[in-house]
């Protein structure tokens, strides 16, 4: 279908401004526009807490109401947890550290949700992701970062399908987040004002750790230096990531040096510390194996490039040197060295602004920094 055609449209509505604008631009634009709105949790309240899924249903309603499109509630409970919720907790489990945005894009969104469009007769299905969709001359769909490099989400898509990706749409790619609050204000959404959503897209407000205290059991243990000095416990490493500097529980020296967590010991249960050293190899690397990859071309990488990544989102994207290991592992070497790049996050590819794909950082070979760098890239 060419860029003037009008299509039919199912428009993931959250309850938020950019769903909203997206809905509105589709609709202004000529196409035939309907809400939806996924059910994903269950019992909010009693497990979440602060969860606003509720209010996010009535606001994604009274948007529909303004515009003037049909509007629906699918329920995704157990598609849900069975898809995105536990393999979350399980990751926690093994000690790694799971993206559940990413999965939930791959899973639920443009999975099951996109599968419910299709099935129901739309030609695609339309989110408020800031993104840009290409069309090549021969047909192919390719995504591309969002005008907005402050808004930029092309980096939660990073692990979407070629089929996936055709059925998607992206309004608001070619648009700041400025002009969108303008755009809800002039046409009067009852969500003009309101403030953008900053937790896991099921979680809101509530902490991780709190969270999976529902479903993994504490289990404390020691916390020890990279020298092997034991300088405190800790609660369970499941609450702990590569990285993190806050709410270990140990004081600094007596040089105002604070720790930061720079591994977890399963066969122990300890919890690995060093204070922040631009040198200290627990903590930054250049070197890291890459799994689970998969490509937006549909086909996968084989061979050695010089790309761009993204280690996490809103990182700047950093130059890389890629070598394909099999269709679904790969070695990149960054130029500069990275800090805290966790097992189980999510690595985005791209060639320029261009989105590959991407794929997690694997347990194993992680972060050696022995080996140098013979390319620049431009960014």
């Amino acid at each position: 279908m060419s860029g003037t055609a009008k299509e039919r449209l199912l428009v993931a509505l959250s309850g938020g401004v950019d769903s909203s604008v997206a809905a509105a631009l589709l609709k202004d634009q000529g196409n035939e526009v309907e809400g939806v709105y996924v059910r994903t949790w269950e019992h909010e309240d009693d497990l979440l807490g602060d969860c606003p899924g509720a209010k996010d249903l009535a606001d994604a309603e009274a948007v529909a109401d303004t515009l003037g499109i049909s509007f629906q509630v699918v329920n995704f409970i157990d598609f849900y947890q069975r898809e995105v919720v536990l393999p979350m907790v399980k990751g926690y489990e093994e000690g790694i550290t799971p993206n559940p945005d990413v999965l939930c894009n791959r899973a639920m969104k443009f999975g099951a949700l996109l599968e419910h469009a299709r099935e129901n007769g739309f030609d695609g299905l339309a989110t408020g992701h800031y993104c840009i969709r290409k069309i090549t001359a021969g047909g192919k769909a390719e995504l591309w970062e969002g005008r907005d490099k402050n808004k930029d989400q092309s980096y939660f898509l990073a692990r979407i399908t070629r089929e996936q990706l055709s059925g998607a749409r992206f309004p608001l790619g070619q648009i700041e987040k400025p002009k969108v609050r303008e755009i809800a204000r002039e046409l009067d959404l009852p969500v003009a004002e309101k403030k953008d959503s900053q937790g896991i897209c099921f979680l809101g407000k509530v902490k991780v750790p709190d969270f999976l205290s529902n479903f993994i059991q504490d289990k404390p243990g020691d916390i020890v230096t990279t020298k092997g000095e034991v300088v405190g416990r800790h609660q369970g490493l499941h609450r702990y990531t590569l990285g993190q500097r806050r709410g270990i529980g140990v004081p600094s020296n007596a040089d105002h040096e604070n720790f930061v967590v720079t591994g977890k010991e399963e066969s122990s249960n300890q919890l690995i510390v060093a204070f922040e050293n631009p040198e200290e190899p627990t903590l930054w690397g250049r070197r890291y194996e890459v799994e689970n990859l998969s490509f937006l071309g549909g086909q996968p990488l084989s061979g050695e490039f010089e790309l761009l990544g993204k280690t996490r989102y809103r990182d700047p994207s950093v130059a890389l040197s890629f070598r394909s290991l099999d269709d679904s592992r790969a070695e990149v070497v960054f130029c500069e060295s990275q800090r805290a790049l966790a097992p189980g996050q999510v690595l985005a590819l791209y060639d320029g602004e261009r989105l590959l794909g991407g794929g997690t950082y694997a347990p194993s070979a992680l972060g050696r920094a022995d080996l140098s760098c013979t390319f620049t890239i431009s960014a």
